[in-house]
């Protein structure tokens, strides 16, 4: 029996991850801080722990066979010395530990707009990534490294995932779209025409369960994983404005324009100390992804069955059940690691 073990199980896509991966024939391990935010009703392995800890990680990735790394600090903007803190440099030692630990299969949530960043002009970029949006940038530099660990011998997956949506919502573009909509300033962004690839977390936990158990995956390999139906800006907006009375945009600018004012806002929230109304990283995930899911119905057979629709309906249930009026646009700092006894 195949050992599969989720990292960051308690978060948007580790809860996911582990549901899908539950109706497989898969021997599940969960690897959580806090195993009673567990969902409901998990029966698989528990380790407790921290993957900062080198020690406790080593033991935790023993006889596994492959890994769902769904652990992540996250932040919408700026914060590049907490992402690479929290998030960049523990997630490359834990792929590098894995990868000597001899685990055969390494699987990791990207996402649709790590190669949308990777692809912007300077005229748009007007820097480097890092200082456009650190956590993508961060994204880029752990694919790149899986690149790297899979001509060594070992197989590694990372999933570039459309915009979260659905049951179990954390931070996403519909989180910080929906309290900016309220204000009546939010523009079109070229016209509205881009696509905006939502996908609801069950299909995201399918997508991750099969790339961590589907025969046949070898070396290096980051298809699009979306959802069944790509809508445009213009028809979320729309939706949202006649389902749930969001007003819609009054007028439009261009990316150019867009990124210039975001990047006004960001300067004006660092000399106010407070979050800015819109920001470089927001405008780029509206940039188009051209994403769609023809790798990943041929590599993993993945099919995915929640509409956009759907989705943002699940999701906003939640948020108003919650009366969640919207989200920090940066996950709180974890916990320091507990020094060992000598």
């Amino acid at each position: 029996m195949q050992k599969v073990l989720v990292t960051g199980a308690n978060g948007f896509v580790g809860r996911h991850t582990l549901e899908a991966l539950t109706r497989t024939d898969a021997r599940v391990i969960a690897m959580v801080r806090d195993p009673r935010r567990l969902p409901d009703g998990f029966t698989g392995d528990v380790r407790i722990g921290d993957i900062r800890d080198e020690s406790f990680a080593g033991k935790a990735l023993q006889g596994v066979d492959a890994v769902c790394h769904c652990a992540a600090w996250t932040s919408a903007w700026a914060h590049a010395e907490e992402s690479r803190r929290y998030y960049l440099e523990p997630t490359l030692a834990f792929l590098t530990a894995a990868a000597g630990a001899g685990v055969e299969r390494m699987v990791l949530p990207s996402s649709t707009t790590a190669r949308v960043l990777d692809a912007l002009p300077p005229s748009r970029l007007r820097g480097a990534p890092d200082g456009l949006w650190p956590h993508m940038a961060n994204v880029l530099r752990m694919e790149r490294h899986m690149e790297r660990l899979a001509a060594r011998g070992s197989t590694q997956v990372a999933l570039r995932l459309g915009l979260f949506a659905g049951r179990g919502y954390g931070l996403g573009m519909l989180a910080l779209l929906l309290p900016r909509l309220r204000t009546h300033l939010v523009p079109w962004a070229g016209k509205g025409r881009t696509t905006l690839p939502l996908i609801d977390g069950a299909d995201v936990g399918q997508a991750m369960a099969l790339a961590a158990t589907a025969s046949g995956l070898q070396g290096y390999l980051n298809p699009d994983v979306v959802g069944p139906e790509i809508p445009s800006t213009r028809e979320v907006l729309g939706f949202l404005h006649d389902t749930y009375g969001y007003p819609r945009p009054h007028f439009g600018v261009s990316f150019p324009q867009a990124y210039a004012f975001a990047r006004l806002m960001e300067g004006l929230a660092r000399l106010t100390r407070t979050p800015p109304f819109i920001t470089r990283s927001i405008v780029l995930l509206l940039e188009e992804t051209a994403a769609d899911n023809t790798e990943a119905e041929r590599l993993l057979r993945y099919h995915p069955r929640v509409h956009w629709k759907d989705a943002i309906r699940a999701q906003l249930a939640e948020m108003q059940r919650d009366r969640v009026k919207g989200l920090s646009m940066a996950r709180p700092l974890p916990a320091p690691l507990a020094k060992a006894d000598p």
